[in-house]
């Protein structure tokens, strides 16, 4: 047993490095929470959350995730609208101080 235990502190001693984190309470109280529930330690539970994505009720995914399936869905804009926004801006009006 004692050159099991000595194996795996060198193991994280070969392997991991520390780091320190300053998270928000209510994050601290909830990896706690799951570290007794589960009977693991809190380093354990926050390298499982750093490796597997995050939860679908946490996690809203970046701007580009949320809007990609609507990318090429609106019909009749110029195909170079990202290169020429402002030459279409000018064209339309778009900015111009209109009389009341």
């Amino acid at each position: 047993m004692a050159c099991l235990a000595k194996l795996a502190v060198s193991y994280y001693n070969l392997f991991m490095k520390s780091l320190t984190v300053r998270l928000p309470e209510a994050l601290v109280a909830d990896i706690e929470e799951e570290s007794r529930g589960r009977r693991v330690s809190k380093s354990d539970v926050i390298r499982e959350r750093l490796r597997v994505p995050a939860r679908s009720s946490r996690s809203r995914g970046t701007s580009a995730d949320s809007i990609a399936d609507l990318v090429g869905s609106v019909d009749g804009l110029p195909a170079d609208l990202s290169a020429r926004t402002k030459a279409y801006l000018r064209a339309t009006g778009y900015g111009r101080i209109r009389t009341r």
